[in-house]
């Protein structure tokens, strides 16, 4: 497995990295990386229903749209990613355990009692500190995740604030926490 720590902040670039590892490459990755302030949305998700616009627009945040499903995240540098690419059989490939795990391994060896949640994420005492998607292309799996360990909640909570019926749509919406 290849290691890579990025020492890019910048959120397109990272994600265009994973992209072209996924799809342009055969090695099993595992890449490191945080981004400056940003918000991320899943590709099934409609944008309008998902962030603060007016917040967003406010505070000049970029926003980007990822390979993979799942719900809007916020990015910043109290916030590490993390992701896994690996080669699978078709069918078998989707694995959130698989990922997840390590990572929960890693957080209780600096005394975290961290475990997964019915949603795939990761929880320390009940509150979430990490979501999790994935993307399937040809035979390989893309698995990425957030990690939130110092990470300004308050711009977290307005960034990706729901404006309650101010939008109205079929995509997927986010499994918001408290």
């Amino acid at each position: 497995m290849i290691g890579i720590l990025s020492r890019s902040r910048n959120v397109f670039f990272n994600l265009a990295v994973e992209e072209y590892l996924l799809k342009q490459k055969t090695d099993d990755v595992f890449m490191l990386w945080q981004s400056g302030i940003s918000v991320v949305v899943g590709k099934h998700q409609n944008t309008y229903a998902e962030i603060n616009h007016a917040y967003i627009r406010e505070h000049q945040i970029p926003v980007v749209r990822r390979l993979s499903g799942g719900g809007a995240v916020f990015h910043g540098p109290g916030n590490l990613n993390f992701t896994f690419i690996q080669n699978g059989e078709p069918g078998k490939m989707v694995n959130f355990r698989k990922f997840v795990t390590p990572v929960i391994e890693y957080l209780k060896t600096l005394g975290l009692s961290a475990e997964i949640g019915t949603q795939n994420e990761i929880l320390i005492g009940g509150v979430k500190i990490s979501g999790n998607a994935e993307h399937i292309f040809k035979k390989r799996v893309l698995h990425h995740g957030t990690l939130l360990f110092n990470v300004d909640l308050s711009m977290l909570k307005e960034a990706i604030k729901v404006v309650p019926e101010r939008y109205i749509g079929k995509a997927v919406q986010s499994n918001r926490s408290g």
